[in-house]
């Protein structure tokens, strides 16, 4: 049975399952699909020339993920969708235009709050350090430090694991100096 907290457009539709490591968008393809999380951990990237990921977003339990961009532009994918954990996720898509408006409402708010993540973290990416990002990345996302390596995490803060490491030292250093 299907949480009260599932966004209305997706409590009429079936839950699929996928696997750990499954890709379920691919940069180059055209979509209009976006996943709400049941259950489970995705994440998009970005995969450079040079063969680099960038991780551009985590959506744990509750989030919704898609690449905007192919979805509201009609551009090819700039991203890669991949599960880092087997995952439950509802599949909307995203062709006919809303005329519930408590959909709309619902859409318009989670819209609204991812956009304003990204603004946030663009800012962050800008003018922090990588140490004020870690820490606003453990305030938006407190579990997933235990589910993701320090190397998806790392690539999301635009730092090296190297430097990661660093911080994280560093903080249990001030916690015990604090204690």
């Amino acid at each position: 049975m299907m949480s009260l907290k599932v966004p209305t457009r997706f409590r009429n539709k079936k839950s699929v399952l996928f696997k750990k490591r499954s890709i379920i968008e691919y940069a180059g393809n055209r979509s209009n699909r976006v996943y709400y999380v049941v259950k489970g951990l995705l994440r998009s990237y970005h995969l450079d020339d040079k063969g680099k990921i960038h991780t551009f977003m985590f959506a744990p339990e509750d989030w919704i993920i898609g690449d905007v961009e192919s979805i509201a532009l009609g551009n090819q994918n700039a991203l890669y969708i991949d599960c880092l954990e087997d995952s439950e996720v509802i599949v909307s898509q995203e062709i006919n235009p809303v005329s519930n408006s408590t959909i709309l409402k619902e859409k318009n708010n989670k819209l609204l709050r991812r956009v304003g993540m990204l603004q946030q973290r663009v800012i962050m990416l800008m003018s922090y350090t990588a140490r004020e990002r870690y820490e606003f990345f453990l305030k938006t996302y407190p579990t997933l430090p235990n589910r993701v390596s320090q190397k998806m995490i790392a690539s999301y803060l635009g730092i090296t694991p190297e430097a990661l490491s660093k911080i994280r030292r560093e903080m249990v250093i001030d916690i015990q100096n604090r204690g």
